[in-house]
């Protein structure tokens, strides 16, 4: 069997070198432990090939191949994701970070955005615009898992999610066949599309919709340990009323000197004064050990916290997420124990407050139960 499935996978990797324009790689090539390489140090999957694939039609030849030989297939865009989803032992992995180009429509407010770019990449072209798409808080990020998974951030109460942002995309499916969809074309892939995953083909274009970048404030509130309880009792109060242009993320973590503290990270796109007061009632929550919120581009915002990203990339992650109705006293308790608990000074618990535009999709017009 073992023999077999070797056999399978040369002859597999000799077909893809002579049908596509990008490179090939298996075990021991140049490109492979590049090819492998994902955020999570802790994955350690082996594919049998790796096909780095530089247009749509290397994709649907990759998509065909996987299908002759048996492979399982699996696709790594912006290789982030903390699961390793993007990789399967054994199997091909189409590798799409060779696609990173984004094309900006700025009157009709429409990025058209290749399947391996990043949500840094999106941010830049957007930004040179005055315009931004519905991002989440990492630039590594690949554009195309971060929509098809939901995609949160602090755009998500004034843009709603990158999923409800989604306008439409060319998507190879599992025979090789290339289609669009959108509103009028494959309408049921189109709904899948917006929330139900990545499993019905390999996404190699979105386009999606982008907003104005109005007088955008940005940046970090960090309070001391001691003053957890009261400034998360307060934050509680404060987000039941959010307005829509304020997205906050809060995070237990602990800072260079293995300190834990919390940090409060607000993004303000409205006007200006409003922002300054919402900015104001942030500081309120305790008295901040620091307080950096200017503004800003949301280019310089993801790069804020990309250098935490960087910093962590490669380490072992353990992850786990869950839904909060509310963040109740019990929760922040619970939330506070377990970080004074905790093992190591990286383990860390961060939140997003989901509210406004995302709260109001109606449930027919996206896949609801996944976003």
């Amino acid at each position: 069997m073992v023999g077999s499935k070797k056999r399978s996978s040369s002859s597999c990797a000799d077909e893809l070198r002579a049908a596509i324009s990008g490179g090939v790689a298996f075990p021991g090539h140049e490109l492979y432990d590049e090819g492998c390489r994902v955020w999570n140090g802790a994955v350690r999957r082996r594919p049998a090939i790796i096909a780095f694939c530089r247009q749509p039609e290397d994709v649907q030849a990759a998509v065909r191949a996987a299908r002759c030989h048996g492979l399982p297939l699996s696709v790594r865009g912006g290789g982030h994701d903390w699961a390793g989803r993007a990789l399967r032992d054994d199997g091909l992995v189409i590798d799409l970070t060779g696609m990173r180009h984004v094309a900006v429509d700025p009157q009709a407010l429409v990025a058209t955005v290749a399947g391996g770019a990043r949500a840094k990449d999106v941010a830049a072209a957007a930004g040179a615009h005055l315009l931004v798409a519905a991002l989440g808080n990492c630039g590594a990020v690949g554009m195309a898992g971060l929509t098809l998974g939901g995609g949160y951030g602090p755009l998500s109460g004034s843009c709603g999610l990158a999923a409800d942002n989604l306008l439409g995309a060319d998507i190879v499916l599992a025979d090789g066949r290339r289609v669009t969809t959108g509103p009028d074309a494959e309408p049921e892939l189109f709904w899948a599309l917006r929330g139900g995953g990545g499993n019905f083909g390999v996404v190699t274009s979105l386009r999606v919709r982008l907003h104005p970048a109005r007088d955008v404030l940005a940046g970090t509130i960090i309070y001391n340990w001691n003053e957890a309880g009261a400034v998360l009792r307060r934050y509680a109060a404060f987000a039941a009323a959010a307005p829509d242009e304020l997205g906050v993320a809060v995070g237990v973590m602990s800072g260079p000197d293995g300190e834990p503290g919390i940090t409060v990270a607000p993004l303000w796109n409205g006007e200006r004064c409003r922002g300054e007061r919402a900015m104001e009632d942030l500081r309120a929550f305790g008295t901040p050990r620091s307080a950096r919120v200017r503004p800003m581009t949301y280019t310089d915002l993801l790069a804020q916290w990309d250098a935490w990203v960087e910093a962590a990339d490669g380490c072992h992650w353990e992850v786990r997420t869950c839904w909060l109705p509310a963040l109740t006293a019990g929760a922040a308790d619970a939330i506070i124990a377990a970080k004074a608990r905790a093992a190591s000074p990286l383990c860390s618990v961060f939140w997003h407050h989901f509210h406004g535009a995302a709260t109001r999709m109606a449930p027919h017009s996206a896949c609801a139960a996944s976003t």
